[in-house]
């Protein structure tokens, strides 16, 4: 077996469905549904079961599944160890600055333990560039959240967490169980810079247009809304500092925490990252 026709296993097992493993490997589909139909035939066995509405594992695809995956992990930490020996084992990581999502933490411990040898660079990065410097550079691989312009990068969806309104603890919609973007309509909102990108603006802002402070870091949205009476949006499951409290926003699409980095880079240890990253967030 060749660890090219796994990797393609790999993203329709994951994916569940051709065409989106396709898009995925950057790749059209029929090559991809051929390769997958050398290697059942290569095992002797159907990995998968296929409808119209997609695929399911077989079996022997499961059993396949964690296999790949260890040799593909196997693989990568070979290139990883080669590329220390040529001096070249670093990776820079781009976070959003104020974030403390857990799933960075267990995937701190995890990416050690598989690469204790490679030293992990940190960029924070304000609420201006969700990108977090991948398009400028600055980093190999980002932390963060959509959505926001994705040309040109590759991005893999790590968790959906839902969102609620920011609110200060004595407004009167603080006592809400639930509220819903029209409750909000009349509001001042805490807005960002001009030239931030549009769809990172506009998930935050509710997908209106509104007027109020402008903001560029966590920290500084809190305290727009704690100093001004605004309205925010945050995680329904991040702890409001004191003075202010989250309502669950009932009509609102969730939070989507990504992992991204440039297209086409085949750096193994970003490949074995963003594996890495997968598991811990799902942990």
């Amino acid at each position: 077996m060749e660890l090219r026709a796994l990797h393609y296993f790999v993203a329709v097992a994951e994916e569940l469905h051709f065409g989106r493993a396709a898009t995925r490997l950057h790749m059209s589909q029929p090559p991809l549904s051929r390769a997958i139909k050398r290697l059942e035939t290569e095992l002797g066995a159907t990995l998968f079961d296929r409808s119209p509405a997609g695929v399911t594992l077989t079996p022997v695809g499961a059993v396949l599944l964690d296999e790949a995956r260890a040799l593909l992990d196997r693989a990568d930490r070979v290139r990883v160890r080669v590329a220390a020996a040529a001096g070249a084992a670093t990776v820079t990581v781009g976070v959003l600055g104020g974030d403390t999502d857990p799933g960075v933490a267990r995937l701190a411990a995890a990416f050690h333990r598989l690469h204790p040898r490679v030293e992990v660079r940190v960029r924070e990065s304000d609420l201006t560039d969700p990108a977090c410097g991948l398009r400028a550079g600055r980093v190999d691989v980002a932390l963060t959240r959509g959505p926001f312009d994705t040309t040109g990068l590759t991005v893999r969806e790590l968790r959906a967490d839902p969102v609620g309104a920011l609110l200060r603890a004595d407004d009167p919609l603080a006592r809400r169980d639930a509220l819903t973007l029209a409750d909000l309509a009349d509001r001042r909102w805490f807005v960002f810079p001009e030239g931030t990108d549009p769809a990172w603006q506009a998930y935050w802002t509710g997908g209106a247009p509104r007027t109020g402070p402008v903001v560029r870091a966590v920290q500084e949205c809190r305290q727009a809304v704690l100093w001004n009476g605004t309205v925010g949006m945050t995680l329904v499951d991040d702890e409001p500092a004191e003075g202010l409290t989250v309502v669950p926003l009932l009509d609102m699409e969730p939070s989507r925490a990504v992992v991204a980095w440039a297209e086409g880079d085949t750096n193994p240890l970003i490949r074995s990252f963003v594996r890495t990253a997968i598991a811990a967030y799902r942990a």
